[in-house]
Formats: structure tokens, C-alpha cells, sequence
């Protein structure tokens, strides 16, 4: 888990026991800055989005320092506040950058592959986006926190649909703050101005 507060990573057993722990506050390779979002990849990578230090950091499964990008700014290698991250079946990073209201596509080594979004309200557009999670490597979901919606792309950035609007009824959101698919493409969604969790069946492909 990604423990903002205190600038760390702390990994625990499924049962909840504490395995290890590393990071302080700072810009080094072993430390962070209120970091924002955590993905684990199909060979047990950590991925670590260090939002307050605009960069993605890259480490083994047991907390060994691999590899790291971004600076701030809106370039293809910056950020502004990322916070969500998640991977596809090919080991491809995606990150929301939340500031710049985009997502961006990396390889497994921090190599840019593309990008998508912009402010606004439009279907590759975003206002100030927080989550992401992908669908067994084919489909992106997006918590398009403050247009409070989820947006659903291919894996290349085509806008696939959307849902939700700012309200408390069964299709409607308050600042939506996390998204995750379970093994058979149910979508959970963290309302977190409706203090709830909302579950969703499987999206139109």
C-alpha cells in the first residue's frame, strides 16, 4: 500500500501481515512525496506513483530500486500530480496525470507511448481524473473524479462509453475517487463524496 502520509511503501501478507516496508519523505531513489498511487505487475514490479515529485518509480517485488521517470511539467515524461496507475497484460504502465486532466501510456521501462485528454467535459476529456484499472488487458476504465463519471477507452485511448453524472441516485456520482474490474469485468467504483461503493455489471465491449 501506498501510505501518503507517511511517504512510505508497506507490503503485507493477503492475511494482513506485515512483510516490509520502505521510503521516507524526500526525492531519492528509496523515497517519496505523499505518493499517490501503487500498481503491482504481472512479475511482481511496484510501481509507485510519487505524486508530490511528479514521477513514476519503479521497484523489484522485495523493494529494490529499478527505475524512474518524470519531472513536472505537461511534456511527455512530466506529470502534475499523478495518482492513479495500472498495467495491461503486456506489462504497458498507465498513469493519470491528474493536473494535466490526462492519461498516459509508458512500456515497462518508462518509454512514452502515447497519451490522451485534455480539460473539459467532452469524451477524451477530463476534470482532474484520480483512478484508473484495466479489464484483463483489453479495456481502460477511468474515475473522472471532478466531471464525476467513469469514461471506458481501449487500451490505445479509443473512447469505447460513459456513465454518470454528479448526484446520489443508482447511475450518478459525487467526485468519484477510485475504479476496479473484478475476473468477470464488474466495475466497482469508490463514491467517495457519497461516502459509498457502487458496483456495475460487465461494460459493452
Amino acid at each position: 500500500m501506498a501510505d501518503s502520509w507517511n511517504h512510505r511503501i508497506i507490503k503485507f501478507s493477503s492475511d494482513g501481515k506485515f512483510i516490509t516496508k520502505w521510503g521516507s519523505e524526500g526525492s531519492g531513489k528509496y523515497q517519496f512525496y505523499a505518493p499517490g498511487g501503487i500498481m503491482v505487475d504481472g512479475a511482481g514490479n511496484v510501481y509507485v506513483a510519487d505524486t508530490w515529485n511528479h514521477r513514476i518509480i519503479k521497484f523489484s517485488p522485495d523493494g529494490k530500486f529499478i527505475t524512474k521517470w518524470g519531472s513536472r511539467g505537461s511534456g511527455n515524461y512530466q506529470f502534475n500530480y499523478p495518482r492513479g496507475i495500472a498495467a495491461d497484460a503486456a506489462g504497458n504502465v498507465y498513469v493519470v496525470d491528474t493536473d494535466n486532466h490526462r492519461i498516459m501510456k509508458f512500456n515497462s521501462e518508462g518509454k512514452f507511448i502515447t497519451k490522451w485528454g485534455g480539460k473539459g467535459l467532452g469524451n477524451y476529456q477530463f476534470d482532474t481524473p484520480h483512478s484508473i484499472a484495466v479489464e484483463n488487458g483489453v479495456n481502460v476504465y477511468v474515475a473522472d473524479t471532478c466531471n464525476h463519471r467513469i469514461v471506458q477507452f481501449s487500451l490505445d485511448g479509443k473512447f469505447i462509453t460513459m456513465w454518470g453524472e454528479e448526484g446520489s441516485g443508482s447511475n450518478q456520482f459525487s467526485y468519484p475517487q477510485g475504479v476496479a474490474i473484478d475476473a468477470s469485468g464488474n466495475v466497482y467504483v469508490a463514491d467517495t463524496g457519497n461516502n459509498r461503493i457502487m458496483k456495475f455489471a460487465p461494460q459493452k465491449k
